[in-house]
């Protein structure tokens, strides 16, 4: 190994691992029907979306699930993680990972 070369943790692919995780663990956290429509109360003042629409947002929330990490929408958190050196995922990313979800809401609350 040349001595110029930096050995870093975080490849690519752990980085992609590591947002996919985080953002898997905020969509199965959205699967649970209470914690869906309580968000939607909160933050969109939705007090009522139909059965249909709620099903609606799960499919497409598992369809996201399977779904590989959309690099363009993380970037910004993707380029902190590679030049840092480290995983730490601050609040001010927290964004990120709700927009991405806020966006399959938004289809169906409004339509």
């Amino acid at each position: 190994m040349n001595l110029n070369e930096v050995n870093t943790q975080w490849t690519e692919d752990r980085i992609l691992e590591l947002v996919r995780k985080l953002r898997n663990d905020l969509i199965k956290d959205f699967l649970d029907e209470r914690h869906l429509k309580e968000y939607l109360s909160n933050n969109f003042r939705v007090s009522e979306l139909s059965n249909i629409k709620i099903e609606f947002i799960k499919k497409d929330l598992k369809e996201l699930l399977i779904s590989p990490v959309n690099t363009n929408h993380y970037q910004v958190l993707i380029d902190q993680i590679r030049e840092t050196d480290t995983a730490g995922i601050s609040e001010s990313n927290e964004p990120l990972f709700y927009k991405e979800l806020e966006m399959i809401f938004k289809r169906y609350m409004f339509a």
